[in-house]
């Protein structure tokens, strides 16, 4: 997989640059500022981009502007979004242009190689991929009918907005697929979403109601 890294930090960026080219992906090219980034997406057209939502030289979300940019010059884009915090606002503007193939996770996870791995991949797959953290603020914002989900439909409705498939969510629960398949149903009906089988068109039902 060609991928393209925006980041300032120095450290961090090399080690991304490593991570990636030890799991076998090539490193199409590196940004370290704002203005660079979308000129280098557009160029090399990556599999997937990675990018640091805050960089030079106004520290602000000069990541975030570049990869909605790109993704309007290269519809489908995957891009895996990178921040310190938690930014609701962030999240939410990068996803109102669709959840296929767009990843927000915050940087701690960037040390739990197996977990970042994964959400790259499925972001490069055309998936979702949210930190839990960014869930978890979405869905204390709603009250209800939120509340009138179960503990355990709660566990799972923060799976699904993370992207997960029903296999993945089974294993995180230690319950069967059938069990979370009943626990997906009784939690689109609570919402009054409309039931669906594609993973695409939850992801984006769940966030649809979150950002509400």
């Amino acid at each position: 997989m060609r991928i393209v890294i925006a980041e300032d930090n120095v450290l961090l960026r090399e080690g991304l640059v490593l991570l990636l080219t030890s799991d076998g992906h090539e490193v199409a090219a590196v940004a370290g500022s704002g203005p660079e980034v979308l000129p280098a997406l557009l160029e090399h057209r990556p599999d997937a981009a990675v990018l640091d939502v805050r960089l030079p030289p106004g520290f602000r979300d000069e990541g975030l502007r570049a990869a909605i940019e790109a993704r309007k010059r290269i519809p489908g884009l995957p891009v895996l979004v990178l921040s310190q915090y938690v930014e609701e606002t962030y999240a939410a503007e990068l996803l109102s242009g669709g959840a296929e193939g767009v990843g927000y996770l915050l940087k701690d996870r960037v040390s739990r190689v197996d977990e970042f791995l994964d959400a790259l991949s499925r972001v490069a797959a055309g998936g979702t991929a949210l930190d839990p953290e960014v869930v978890s603020q979405l869905m204390t914002t709603r009250s209800d009918p939120l509340q009138a989900l179960t503990p355990r439909e709660r566990e799972v409705l923060g799976l699904m907005a993370q992207g997960l498939d029903n296999a993945t969510i089974a294993t995180t629960l230690v319950i069967t697929e059938r069990s979370v398949s009943k626990h997906i149903g009784a939690v689109f009906a609570k919402l009054g979403l409309p039931p669906t089988d594609s993973g695409h068109r939850r992801v984006l039902a769940v966030l649809a109601y979150l950002n509400s």
